[in-house]
């Protein structure tokens, strides 16, 4: 009896908020889209996988997910509210349904991106509609929405107050970083989409970071160092190590960078380690098989360097989460506050090697 009556009162609640708000929708393809590497035909697949026949399937299917997507717009509607579908699929053990298949809002104050509210899901239904946030003053606001992690997002519409403005935010970056690599860049254990380190890296640096993230399949193959290298960016981040054997690293690292050098030779090339596992605190042979990969790709890098190649940084990944285990959720992937120590810890770093190649 309890629970149905909450289930009723939660249902009266969120009716009233709609019946009390006339609201108008926009089409988000009306606005401005960034995070996306480059234009495709389905709007908000992460690439045109049609153009890059030869990447492994797996890749093809997990590009189809709205990883690192977000949706630029302005308004001064006290009330900001969506509707959405995504594409039936098997939520991960990893993610909140929020960072699954929802949305997560950030609004800009005082420079500053902060977080405003989220998009709850159903979890029973591939559409939905939620308010994501209301009762704000009627000033206009910069938005970015951030759309699901791990799902493929099929249509989103932003609902705002009838009589209020939303626009496209015209695009607030100036460089444009790509990021490769696996399920730590993809955002497996985020609690929301905008909580990976490289969503945070991209609102605090100012630059457009781009989420090639694919769970379990950053493998560095050389049909994905050809598709990387044709997407022009003023940064290249490597950091496959997790999924990548040491044989693979050791075969594959020199031409993936060599690929991408070919085609731009002016942008850096930055090649990461794995985050220092916690699920190795304890288990000697993961954390000795972590260490002779991370050895590996050092091994790696240093050859090339020394075979001339220029502009190659490399960063090592001992500190990228902390030394008190406490920066994962499940041991391997990090929880909010370690995707919060890695963009503190590399922003700095990050940040030095693009102003020094200005």
């Amino acid at each position: 009896m309890y629970r149905i009556l909450r289930l009723g009162m939660v249902s009266l609640l969120f009716t009233g908020i709609v019946d009390a708000q006339v609201l108008k929708y926009t089409d988000a393809r009306n606005l401005l889209m960034v995070g996306k590497a480059c234009s495709s035909k389905e709007y908000y697949h992460r690439l045109d996988t049609a153009l890059f026949k030869d990447l492994p399937p797996k890749i093809k299917y997990l590009s189809t997910f709205s990883c690192g997507l977000a949706i630029g717009f302005m308004t001064n509607s006290s009330v900001i509210a969506a509707e959405w579908e995504v594409k039936p699929d098997k939520p991960s053990p990893n993610l909140s349904a929020i960072a699954h298949k929802g949305l997560d809002l950030y609004i800009e104050r005082n420079g500053i991106w902060e977080f405003a509210g989220v998009g709850k899901p159903e979890l029973n239904s591939t559409r939905s509609k939620s308010i994501i946030v209301q009762e704000m003053d009627d000033t206009p606001k910069k938005c970015l929405l951030y759309l699901p992690l791990f799902s493929e997002t099929k249509t989103l519409k932003i609902g705002v107050e009838e009589g209020s403005e939303i626009v496209a935010l015209p695009y607030p970056f100036e460089k444009k970083v790509l990021v490769y690599g696996s399920s730590i860049v993809h955002g497996a254990e985020a609690s929301r989409a905008g909580t990976t380190y490289v969503a945070k890296l991209s609102r605090r640096a100012g630059i457009d970071f781009i989420n090639l993230g694919f769970s379990g399949n950053a493998r560095m193959e050389n049909s994905m160092a050809d598709c990387l290298a044709d997407i022009k960016a003023d940064a290249y981040i490597l950091d496959c190590v997790p999924n990548a054997t040491a044989q693979q690293i050791s075969e594959r690292t020199a031409y993936l960078v060599e690929t991408i050098r070919n085609k731009h030779p002016e942008a850096p090339i930055i090649v990461m380690q794995s985050i220092a596992m916690d699920i190795g605190n304890f288990n000697l042979k993961i954390k000795s098989d972590l260490r002779i990969k991370d050895e590996t790709i050092r091994n790696e890098v240093e050859k090339l360097c020394k075979r001339g190649v220029k502009k190659l940084y490399f960063i090592e990944g001992k500190d990228l989460i902390g030394k008190d285990h406490e920066g994962t959720g499940d041991g391997i992937h990090p929880n909010d506050l370690g995707f919060e120590r890695m963009a503190a810890y590399l922003e700095p770093k990050l940040m030095e090697i693009l102003n020094n190649n200005e």
